[in-house]
């Protein structure tokens, strides 16, 4: 009875050996999080290879769902509301699918989360369905492979590719008109965000005297700020006084120079032979 014993413990300690046997993953998840507008997008999703096999219209069907990967369900979070399509999207998570075919694909955006088959894929669930055009790749992608490319404050592409297709899923949102109502809010304030105010509207085609304005204040309140002496600077450029711009730039310059920072003395003095064309 003793040895029946040993010998059934002996046996547990085996299965349990090979319970404990981890491998590699043959499709590994990859989870990508990409800051985008004012919040950030999240992709989760398996990736396939293709190990000697025929892919699009083989392994993965024209004309038929897929969960665009392996394993579990592909899934997106959105941190802010979005627009694919023309359809404006809450924040929030959602299925990825695709129905694949030989010129085109239809990408859909869906509210199941588990879906894996086919079968479980329920069409009144759709957010959003939108068909973008397939391009060929110059060279065979080992693994299926998903990521954020052109990547702007307001828009963004997910790029899904896998042998030698791609296909782009444009993504919008609407960052002007929420820093604009920030900036409308915060001046409102004691401590009013000049300098990032003055950026938003150079950068984005905005009132340039508006701008000028709120640049002349932050330097007000850091003269030794080189950094903001130098957007200032541009800012004046853009308003076509070139001799202002060059003072404010040589301004920038010398207190560049002063607090060691190479980096702006020579964005200065780029800018200055500009100025001197």
């Amino acid at each position: 009875m003793k040895q029946l014993t040993i010998a059934l413990f002996l046996i547990g300690l085996a299965f349990s050996g090979q319970a404990q046997l981890k491998t590699p993953a043959p499709s590994p998840t990859q989870t990508i999080k990409q800051d985008f507008g004012l919040a950030s997008v999240e992709l989760s999703y398996s990736r396939p290879g293709m190990k000697g096999r025929k892919i699009f219209g083989d392994l993965v069907p024209f004309g038929k769902v897929w969960r665009t990967g392996a394993n579990s369900a592909t899934t997106l979070t959105f941190g802010d509301d979005v627009t694919i399509g023309g359809t404006k999207i809450p924040a929030g998570k959602y299925g990825l699918l695709s129905i694949p075919d030989k010129k085109s694909w239809t990408l859909i955006i869906t509210k199941q989360l588990d879906v894996t088959s086919p079968a479980a894929y329920d069409a009144a669930q759709d957010v959003v369905r939108t068909e973008v055009k397939t391009m060929d790749m110059e060279t065979a992608l080992e693994s299926f492979t998903m990521q954020f490319a052109n990547v702007k404050p307001n828009s963004c592409e997910l790029h899904i590719m896998w042998d030698r297709t791609a296909v782009a899923l444009p993504i919008s949102t609407d960052v002007e008109g929420k820093v604009m109502a920030q900036i409308d809010q915060l001046m409102n304030k004691d401590n009013r965000p000049y300098f990032n105010a003055a950026m938003f509207y150079m950068d984005n085609g905005k009132d340039l005297k508006q701008a000028l304005a709120w640049f002349d204040k932050a330097v007000e309140a850091q003269p030794s700020a080189y950094w903001i002496q130098h957007q200032r600077a541009n800012c004046l450029a853009k308003l076509g006084r070139k001799d202002d711009a060059k003072a404010a730039a040589e301004a920038s310059k010398k207190l560049a120079a002063e607090q060691k920072n190479d980096d702006y003395v020579k964005l200065n003095e780029k800018l200055l032979a500009e100025l001197n064309k």
